[in-house]
């Protein structure tokens, strides 16, 4: 597969990867943390919003792979 090819569906991938990550992050928030206090929000937002970050590396790494060559 072509590396430019490669880029495109990574940064299609990556796109609706944190579209859907953040709608279902906060739904979880808003359904089962609406009356916990201020710090359980805080950290739960802290690393939810560091979480995603996980399998948009292993996007990025795949698309950073070389070209084969032919």
């Amino acid at each position: 597969m072509p590396v430019r090819l490669r880029k495109l569906i990574g940064t299609i991938i990556i796109i609706i990867l944190v579209v859907i990550y953040a709608l279902a992050a906060t739904t979880f928030a808003s359904l089962l943390l609406g009356t916990a206090p201020w710090w359980v929000h805080l950290a739960y937002f802290f690393f939810t919003g560091l979480l995603w970050v996980l399998p948009a590396m292993l996007v990025i790494k795949w698309m950073e792979k070389p070209a084969k060559p032919r």
